[in-house]
């Protein structure tokens, strides 16, 4: 499941240099995350940094349009990484 930041978002600038896929970047208004990037950290740490380190609680949650399993979080990752 990619990630999404919601209009709760206050651009405070925490998030995007924390992402180690590079998904996170600012869009039109707010910081958007890149569905085809983001691995919800999988593959680098055990839970999603932009998550961690947001001062707004539920700013992002899970993307409902773009639901992945582990396994597929995970497959991603080793493309991006040029793992394969």
């Amino acid at each position: 499941m990619a990630l999404l930041i919601t209009s709760k978002c206050t651009n405070c600038d925490m998030c995007e240099p924390e992402c180690p896929n590079n998904a996170i970047s600012f869009g039109e208004h707010l910081y958007e995350i890149n569905p085809d990037l983001c691995t919800e950290c999988k593959g680098h740490y055990d839970q999603p940094t932009c998550q961690s380190v947001c001062p707004i609680s539920n700013c992002i949650i899970t993307d409902p349009n773009h639901i992945e399993t582990e396994d597929e979080l995970l497959e991603k990752f080793v493309i991006i990484q040029g793992l394969t």
